[in-house]
């Protein structure tokens, strides 16, 4: 099991450090992703590094940090923390300068050595208040 959660993490990190041939490494070609804000699924590698590279386009010096894995044999729960500056559009919001720091978990289900589904939650919401693209309760 410690050789699929060092997977997931490096899935996880790598790409924010410019590694991005860590997804034809480690992604399976019938990778299904889910997230908790998007309409459909991501499909396979290309899909995911068209997603991260959308963030990373708008937060060019984001970092993720994996804080704790669970693991049992072909998944792992992943609980992590992204932080960045807003400097690119994201989303249609065009960039504020402002730092964001974000939390979620990711469940990732492996198969063969790669992983070929992922589950994951994230503070979507609290990313658009730190920007200022959704007003906090006090200024509503």
């Amino acid at each position: 099991m410690a050789d699929a959660k060092e997977r997931v993490r490096r899935l996880f990190e790598e790409p924010w450090k410019g590694n991005w041939d860590v997804l034809d490494e480690l992604v399976a070609p019938e990778y299904l992703g889910y997230d908790s804000g998007q309409a459909e699924p991501l499909r396979g590698a290309e899909s995911l590094r068209a997603y991260l590279k959308a963030y990373s386009d708008a937060f060019p010096d984001a970092r993720l940090t994996v804080h704790e894995q669970v693991a049992e044999p072909g998944k792992v729960a992943t609980r992590w923390t992204a932080r960045g500056t807003h400097a690119g559009e994201i989303s249609g919001i065009a960039a504020t300068g402002k730092e964001v720091t974000v939390s979620g978990l990711t469940i990732s289900t492996l198969a063969g050595g790669k992983i070929s589904e992922q589950w994951t939650t994230w503070d979507r919401l609290g990313m658009l208040v730190q920007i200022g693209a959704v007003p906090t309760a006090a200024e509503a």
